[in-house]
C-alpha cells in the first residue's frame, strides 16, 4: 500500500533536536550548506519548529526541550553514550568541498573521507552536539553499473 504524498518535493524528512537549536541552524547551514525556510524561535532562545532545506531535501529540528510531547521523546547523542540509532545521509556533488567547509566549521571527523567501493567519494562527522552526519558523492537514485 502506498500512502505517500503525491506532490511533495520529500517524502520522508528526518527531524532532530539540539540543545542550542538557533547556533545549530547557523551552523549546520555554514558547514554543509543548508539555507533555512523557516524557523521559530520563541523566548529563551527555543526553537520550537525550523525547516532547512538542502537541494530537494529537507530536515526540521527544534530545542531539545521546547515543551512538546515529541521532544520528551527524543535523546541526545551524549545520553547515549554518544550513539545514534539512525542519521542523515547527504547527497552532494563535490564531496570534497563540503569535507573542507565541515572541517572549518569544527565537525569532527569520525570516517574520513574516502572513496567508496560502491561508488563515489564520503566522509562522517559528528556535528558540535554529537549528531552523526554522513556526507556523500554515491546517489542510490541513479542505476548502478551492471555487475557481472
Amino acid at each position: 500500500m502506498t500512502n505517500f504524498a503525491k506532490d511533495c518535493k520529500s517524502t520522508v524528512i528526518p527531524c532532530l533536536r539540539y540543545r542550542n537549536a538557533l547556533s545549530m541552524i547557523d551552523w549546520l547551514c555554514k558547514a554543509f550548506g543548508f539555507e533555512t525556510k523557516a524557523a521559530y524561535p520563541g523566548a529563551g532562545n527555543i526553537v520550537s519548529h525550523a525547516e532547512l532545506t538542502f537541494g530537494n531535501g529537507m530536515i526540521m529540528l527544534g530545542s531539545v526541550n521546547n515543551g512538546t510531547p515529541y521532544s520528551q521523546m527524543v535523546q541526545q547523542p551524549d545520553e547515549a553514550s554518544g550513539k545514534e540509532t539512525q542519521t542523515p545521509y547527504l547527497v552532494v556533488s563535490d564531496c570534497d568541498a563540503i569535507y573542507a567547509s565541515a572541517k572549518a566549521a569544527g565537525a569532527v571527523m569520525v570516517i574520513d573521507l574516502e572513496t567508496k567501493d560502491y561508488g563515489g567519494k564520503a566522509f562522517t562527522c559528528l556535528d558540535p552536539e554529537g549528531h552523526v552526519w554522513s556526507i556523500g558523492s554515491y546517489d542510490p537514485w541513479e542505476v548502478p553499473p551492471a555487475t557481472n
